[in-house]
């Protein structure tokens, strides 16, 4: 039979007598500031969900630093409970105040049930953290404090930008990792006014999105808030959804980092850069059964999370211990409101999923065909003008890439990433799959009406090497993170070409700058939408760390003085981000077919062999050409040129591939109607900088007649004005 854990009220005496407390407001959940209660005065309704709970109480603090309560607040079940909601109302209470929830209910670990009248607890909707863990002597877990917040805010007229995806050059970045660097020259390294600062450099790479990693609350400390663990520095293991993470703020005072949160999207959007939050609605910090209580093990064990064995343990499709129950309607509820929360209140442009395959998974594990937080998340309206991406796979083998939800979806392209790295690798028999990944990837998103701008393309991304670290490390080297080197996967498609990691062999450095440019040439070259890593436009190492989610440090961080060291290739970055802005033919909104493009006379695609014909599908050739007809784009809105560095420019593309050792001689595409154009050179990945790449205003003519020689393992990218 479950048993009642006894509550065990901490310490504290109210300072001031409280006036009477009554119940009014049942929704919406949270501490929400009233400017009037039922006696006209201001103060705080606290509400919270809880079906199987005995008793409620809120645990008020005057300092973050406070082991105890001053004040605790016990809500009555006959007046302060409206169904499964808990709802109470304290006068005088202002923003600032400092809380937890506490809840007596059955301890039945068997049954799922984890009620725990001692546990201190986050308020699933609390809007902003403040502290850390504090250590107790009786084993009691005390987390950061809970904070109301005041939402007002001076946007400046601040509003969405809405560019269209098509159009979107996707950077992403971790918001301390960017600054936190000495060599940065910031006034407040490591927070979001940091990031403000580093706007101009943003702004001259060209992106127009930054995809910021977790931002939701997350432990800064080991979990339970005893030194010695390993820190959280990517901050995938939330513990308050709606709350930006207080580590990144450049105050002291409680809750200033919502305020700075804010000034951070404001100055960006100023500047024409959107912004996109990497969310992790899939687990949680508490982890499994061996895992403390912080806030959803307390409140309502069995409906947050899916379990196993009757409840007595934690189905693990997260790979973290524990996985959210998703399409449960309680937590359902709980998602579609956080993100409405942070596009109404913080202005946020979109969200990428992480492992979004779970969010397909009903309460038992099993994958959904219309799974409903997936439906409520497409139809809300709320949602309607964000960027909505999915990581469409999970730690438990399910893999959805190609066919996660609807066409109001876009997704990370593994395949993409794995096609374009074993291809310049030189892997046999790939470049078929590399044609396929430059126009598009219409095997995985050509039904449905789907579009190429539904495929997020990337060659790396946090998890795993950096591009620097691709073309120097065949084996991943992850033995920092104190794991036996068996954490991060080794399934990486990489080559160290002679040496594994740093060389002062001019030649092995030469062909691993030729590799980078050539992968960031095919990823930027592409249809779809691309995806940069902060750092790889100027060779961020991680000394091939290919897992590097506990490193806090210079391992991980953005190292400012590559900027210079590698200037060359930082130009070839930014010339290349600024042609695919100015040409819409590589940001087509629909699949290419090689049908006559709307001049009537050229293809919108064509391949050819390295003889100028018709290609081969069917041979094992590294070798391909890949002709892109001029495109216009239509049925932009009048406000997106105010984004824009420089005027549409439709253009011609002709790139020339080669991923085999030796050098390859390639003839000119036979068409005469391409070939009576005038092709001027934009990249040429062997090169030597600065002719590697050139301005719109500086490219050389191109003849068309001499055979291309192309040396082992380059990119050749032609363009020509469409007439």
């Amino acid at each position: 039979m479950a048993k009642e854990r006894p509550s065990q009220q901490p310490r504290g005496q109210h300072r001031n007598q409280l006036p009477p407390l009554q119940f009014n407001f049942p929704l919406p959940y949270g501490a929400l500031l009233q400017p009037a209660g039922p006696d006209g005065l201001p103060g705080v309704q606290f509400v919270v969900y809880s079906r199987s709970a005995t008793a409620m109480r809120v645990l008020l603090y005057d300092h973050v630093e406070d082991h105890e309560p001053t004040a605790i607040i016990s809500f009555d079940p006959e007046k302060d409970r409206w169904g499964d909601i808990w709802s109470i109302f304290v006068p005088g209470l202002k923003h600032g105040q400092l809380y937890h929830f506490q809840t007596d209910g059955p301890f039945d670990p068997e049954r799922g049930q984890r009620f725990d009248g001692t546990a201190r607890l986050i308020d699933p909707y609390a809007l902003a953290l403040a502290g850390t863990f504090l250590p107790s002597a009786d084993g009691i877990v005390r987390p950061p404090k809970c904070v109301v917040i005041d939402e007002a805010f001076d946007w400046q007229g601040d509003r969405h930008i809405c560019r269209e995806l098509a159009d979107t050059v996707i950077y992403e970045m971790h918001v301390r990792g960017f600054t936190q660097n000495p060599n940065s020259g910031v006034a407040h390294p490591g927070t979001y006014l940091g990031v403000i600062e580093k706007i101009p450099y943003l702004k001259s790479l060209g992106v127009t999105a930054v995809e910021l990693m977790p931002v939701h609350e997350f432990p800064i400390e080991a979990f339970d808030g005893m030194p010695g663990g390993k820190k959280n520095y990517w901050g995938y293991d939330p513990m308050a959804f709606f709350a930006p993470h207080r580590g990144y703020a450049a105050g002291t005072e409680p809750g200033c980092h919502v305020r700075e949160f804010k000034e951070m999207v404001r100055a960006l959007h100023a500047e024409g850069i959107e912004v996109i939050l990497d969310v992790v609605f899939n687990h949680t910090a508490e982890g499994n059964e061996l895992g403390p209580t912080l806030s959803f093990k307390g409140l309502e064990n069995r409906v947050y999370y899916m379990l196993g064995d009757g409840g007595s343990s934690y189905k693990n499709y997260s790979g973290c211990g524990n996985t959210i129950n998703g399409n449960h309607p309680i937590v359902r509820e709980l998602i579609f409101l956080c993100l409405r929360h942070w596009v109404h209140n913080y202005h946020i442009d979109g969200f990428r999923f992480d492992l979004a395959s779970i969010l397909s998974r009903d309460r038992n594990g099993e994958i959904l065909p219309n799974p409903p937080i997936v439906e409520v998340i497409t139809e809300d309206p709320m949602l309607a003008d964000t960027k909505i991406i999915a990581e469409a796979w999970d730690a438990a083998g399910a893999y959805q890439v190609g066919s996660f939800a609807s066409l109001r979806w876009a997704e990370w392209n593994g395949r993409y990433r794995d096609d374009v790295r074993r291809y310049w690798r030189g892997d046999y028999s790939q470049t078929g799959h590399l044609a396929t990944r430059l126009a598009g990837s219409s095997d995985l998103y050509g039904e449905d009406e789907r579009q190429p701008f539904h495929s997020i393309n990337f060659v790396t991304s946090h998890d795993g090497f950096t591009l620097n670290d691709l073309v120097s490390y065949r084996e991943k080297h992850n033995e920092a993170n104190n794991e036996g080197n068996r954490d991060g996967d080794s399934n990486n498609y990489s080559e160290n070409y002679g040496v594994e990691g740093p060389t002062k062999q001019p030649t092995i450095n030469q062909f691993r700058s030729r590799q980078i440019r050539n992968m960031l040439a095919t990823l930027l070259l592409s249809q779809g939408v691309p995806m940069l890593v902060s750092g790889d436009e100027c060779r961020r190492t991680q000394q091939g760390n290919n897992n590097a989610y506990c490193q806090d440090n210079a391992t991980s961080w953005f190292d400012w003085s590559l900027i210079e060291t590698n200037h060359d290739l930082l130009r070839f970055v930014r010339e290349l981000i600024a042609f695919r802005k100015r040409n819409p033919t590589l940001r087509r909104r629909d699949f290419l077919h090689g049908g006559t493009s709307a001049n009537g006379s050229l293809p919108d695609v064509e391949w050819f062999s390295p003889e100028g014909s018709h290609v081969d599908w069917y041979t094992a050739d590294a070798s391909l050409v890949c002709f892109f007809g001029a495109a216009t784009v239509t049925g932009e809105t009048d406000s997106r040129a105010a984004y824009w560095d420089q005027q549409e420019d439709p253009q011609h593309v002709l790139v020339f591939a080669h991923a085999g050792a030796d050098p390859r001689v390639f003839h000119f595409p036979q068409p005469d109607a391409i070939r009576s154009l005038t092709w001027q050179r934009l990249l040429d990945t062997n090169a030597a900088p600065p002719n590697d790449i050139h301005s719109v205003d500086s490219m050389p003519v191109f003849s068309v007649d001499a055979p291309i020689e192309l040396a082992g393992y380059s990119l050749l990218c032609l363009v020509a004005a469409a007439r």
